[in-house]
């Protein structure tokens, strides 16, 4: 073991959307920062091999061949999973976990520079009071430590520099932001949101996403391409390795190391901190200590409680800062599937470019009155569009006319996907499996998870309000997924399980992601979250990360950490 040693002001762990974050704020607040990245170095445009590629010019047109199914066998299922963009996704192969056959939870990585930033859906939504006092009011859970008007300024913050398009509609489960010009609905989608405003009393506005409509602080505006999970290379949408990282590389304050496979934190049992960190280098697997007097882990839920899990000491006998016993619990994702339907008439509408986002249905139940039937809620995401040229793929035909029909638009369609709240449970879990060891000697995850009865009753209300919709819009032949097809992580919005809390005997961390035992260990990805709302968490992410790195630096200056 070659052993070598260097110190910063602070080590982040992880570079997707919270490590990029911690990055930025760190280094432009003076700190000089070491980067660690388990994966490979990904850097803005240069590294986006396919982002201009034609579907022609693949050798399997964009489709997944028989080995690469083997490779990946989990990642396939993702919906932006193909020949353009596996290269941003972790092996299943090279990098297992086990689960349970009964209770199997999917997990989808991306172990690289940028990480899920770069293949993420940019669907970008603020959590409400309503999400903050849920788990006080109703009883599921622990108490948040903090309220909206805490981490509003942040929000203010994150969308300000990042840039995010959508429309403000005064809602209270859906707080306002600034946003830049948003994207249009299409003629479908306008009538579908009069409908549901006349007839039943729902908002459907344009999905707010972190997409340039306008050139923002120095980045090109969406070209409309919705190719996005290849890469960028007008900076167009938010990740970090063409936003955060950029930033925190220009103040001369940041050393990012990749293929750094954090192993644990280095505990000082005299001190009561966390003084560095143990990496095993992912190409040599030679070890090497790095010191630092402030720790931000941001590997992502799953892989950030994994290495407190493996942080052990005579202190921390299960993992470091996991005096409460909680650490690993609690995990959560949103559940629910895909409605479609078919639109007649509009003909002789039709619209222009790819536009990267849908509409968005805010969630409407357990608002102002609550259900008999379940607590929190649930809301929609989708879009209309006009049949192309493939939909000869399933059709009867040959020959001249029939080729030379498919060239004209086809029917109109519509479809949508839920997302609906999960609510913590222990039972819900992520521990080591000591058994199983990754080719570093790492033991691997042991994840096991299910929906709950109030998931159950959600996910059947979930078709209810879709059937219902489509039916007051008009649409017809409405279609239904499959409600048994999910498992819990299918969201790729893990999340909970080193939660915020305000007791340390029932949580890890206090309302500034730091943790209770461990005063110089921040976490800040999904791990964090004491409830899962049914909003898209990563804008939540992001806010939250630069208010802990403001907090961390503040505490640095007074001698505290």
């Amino acid at each position: 073991m070659k052993l070598q040693t260097q110190y910063f002001d602070a080590i982040v762990i992880g570079s997707g959307m919270s490590g990029g974050w911690a990055a930025k704020e760190l280094c432009e607040k003076g700190l000089k920062t070491l980067v660690l990245e388990r994966g490979r170095q990904v850097e803005h445009i240069k590294d986006y091999p396919t982002t201009n590629k034609a579907p022609w010019e693949y050798e399997f047109r964009k489709r997944i061949s028989k080995q690469t199914e083997e490779e990946y066998p989990i990642q396939k299922l993702k919906y932006c999973f193909d020949e353009s963009t596996k290269h941003f996704f972790a092996s299943d192969r090279k990098h297992p976990y086990t689960t349970d056959e009964d209770r199997p939870v999917r997990l989808y990585r991306s172990f690289n520079a940028g990480g899920k930033s770069l293949i993420w859906a940019r669907q970008s939504y603020r959590l409400s009071d309503i999400d903050f006092e849920s788990n006080h009011k109703d009883g599921h859970g622990v108490d948040w430590p903090l309220r909206y008007k805490d981490i509003a300024p942040w929000y203010d913050y994150v969308e300000k520099y990042i840039g995010v398009s959508g429309k403000n509609e005064g809602l209270m489960q859906l707080p306002d932001g600034h946003f830049l010009p948003p994207m249009e609905l299409n003629c479908v989608e306008k009538h579908f949101k009069g409908a549901m405003n006349e007839k039943l009393g729902r908002i459907v506005t344009i999905g707010r996403t972190a997409h340039l409509t306008v050139a923002h602080n120095g980045r090109g505006p969406c070209q409309y391409r919705n190719v996005c999970e290849t890469g960028c290379p007008y900076g167009a949408y938010f990740s970090s390795v063409s936003v955060t990282l950029p930033a925190a590389q220009v103040t001369g304050n940041m050393t990012f190391k990749p293929h750094a496979i954090v192993h644990s934190i280095i505990y000082d049992e005299k001190v009561r901190k966390a003084t560095g960190v143990r990496v095993i280098d992912a190409q040599t697997k030679e070890t090497t200590e790095y010191f630092g007097k402030v720790v931000f882990l941001c590997a992502s839920a799953l892989s950030s409680t994994r290495i407190m899990l493996n942080s052990k000491s005579p202190g921390f006998p299960n993992g470091i800062a996991n005096s409460s016993g909680v650490l690993g619990h609690y995990l959560m994702d949103h559940c629910g599937y895909g409605f479609s339907a078919e639109v007649e008439g509009f003909k002789d509408g039709y619209y222009n470019g790819h536009r990267p986002t849908g509409f968005y249905v805010p969630r409407f139940q357990n608002v102002d009155q609550p259900s008999p039937d379940f607590v929190r809620g649930f809301g929609f995401q989708g879009r209309a569009y006009r049949q192309n040229w493939s939909r000869g793929n399933n059709q009867q035909g040959f020959g001249g006319e029939f080729k030379d029909a498919l060239m004209k638009p086809g029917p109109w369609g519509i479809s949508m996907g839920s997302f609906g709240e999960v609510l913590p449970y222990y039972e819900n879990f992520a521990q080591l499996n000591e058994e199983v060891k990754d080719e570093w000697g790492m033991p691997v995850l042991h994840i096991s998870g299910a929906l709950g009865e109030n998931e159950k009753v959600m996910i059947k209300k979930m078709a209810e309000a879709a059937v219902e919709m489509f039916e007051a819009a008009g649409f017809k032949n409405i279609q239904i997924g499959d409600p048994d097809s999910y498992v819990l992580g299918h969201k790729s919005h893990e999340m909970g399980t080193a939660r915020m809390g305000r007791d340390p005997k029932t949580s890890v961390l206090n309302k500034w992601n730091q943790c209770h035992d461990v005063p110089n260990l921040f976490v800040t990805d999904g791990s964090f979250m004491t409830s899962s709302a049914c909003q898209n968490p990563s804008l939540s992410y992001m806010a939250f990360t630069a208010r802990a790195a403001d907090y961390a630096v503040g505490q640095l200056a007074q001698g505290r950490l």
